[in-house]
């Protein structure tokens, strides 16, 4: 499939700071839902703002559908939608704000943004979004968002602020907007809200990529299981006790199936890259 997003030797740092990052390297493919996890600091949504234009590298480069996104181009930004974890104000109703901003893009679909609002239970006679609660501002960008049919959205935090029912909705949401020709990067602390849709995991530790696997062979490598006794053998790379069981990360040598724990594929990595990096290189 085509990339979409393509850095390379990136290097950046605000300044008066250390290099947030150098040597920098990334590709993101079409038609996927990639899970960006990192712990706070590593980068992530600073990286989001590179990739969107907003911020631009020391050295390196970084192309989104053969642009650059720090020269701002019309046709580039007409197909990037960013959602920050921190949502703009506006003062606009609903309807003054689809017309206003819906002009950037020309794919846009009026008829998804009012279906995906329904499912929210968004109000469109609401008299102003600034009217509406954090959660339902979040919804109101998410279902924008996706409305806007841009092959690349970027989405930083988007299930904070969300009650249950709503998440279970945005996943649903999210799993339809996906096509061999869009990419949707969701960068998240809450990953148990992804478990069930990500095509891919991208993790960032020490401010550089360590794993950037498909969830179908994270699933082929790795067994997730629970267990009710403390059980650490050669095929172990991961083990944590949570009450009276023990979660296990372990090689998954039968081919056996198990569901894929974000939670528990992270603390793998970060504690174990080395023995991550030998079997999924081997």
């Amino acid at each position: 499939m085509k990339k979409i997003v393509n850095i390379n030797k990136l290097e950046f740092r605000y300044k008066k700071q250390s290099k947030l990052f150098s040597d920098f390297n990334l590709g993101v493919t079409a038609g996927r839902i990639n899970g960006l996890l990192g712990k706070n600091g590593e980068g992530k949504t600073t990286l989001l703002k590179l990739i969107s234009g907003l911020l631009f590298p020391l050295n390196g480069s970084i192309t989104v559908n053969g642009y650059n996104p720090a020269k701002r181009d019309p046709k580039l930004l007409s197909d990037i939608f960013l959602l920050p974890e921190e949502i703009p104000e506006t003062v606009l109703n609903i309807n003054t704000f689809e017309k206003v901003y819906s002009e950037f893009y020309p794919n846009y679909s009026s008829s998804k943004f009012r279906n995906y609002l329904n499912e929210f239970t968004i109000d469109l006679n609401t008299p102003s979004i600034s009217d509406l609660s954090y959660g339902q501002k979040k919804k109101f960008y998410i279902a924008f968002g996706l409305a806007t049919n841009a092959k690349l959205i970027l989405l930083d935090e988007p299930t904070n602020g969300l009650d249950i029912p709503s998440k279970r909705q945005f996943r649903r949401m999210i799993g339809s907007a996906i096509d061999d020709k869009h990419c949707i990067v969701i960068s998240t602390h809450q990953v148990t809200d992804l478990e069930e849709i990500v095509d891919n995991v991208i993790i960032i530790e020490g401010h550089e990529i360590i794993f950037n696997e498909l969830s179908e062979n994270i699933s082929a490598k790795l067994l997730f299981k629970t267990v009710d006794h403390k059980e650490f053998d050669e095929d172990t790379i991961y083990l944590e006790q949570t009450n009276d069981a023990y979660q296990q990360v372990r090689i998954n040598k039968l081919g056996e199936k198990s569901k894929l724990d974000l939670e528990m594929l992270f603390n793998a990595v970060v504690t174990n890259p080395g023995r991550i990096k030998e079997l999924f290189n081997s």
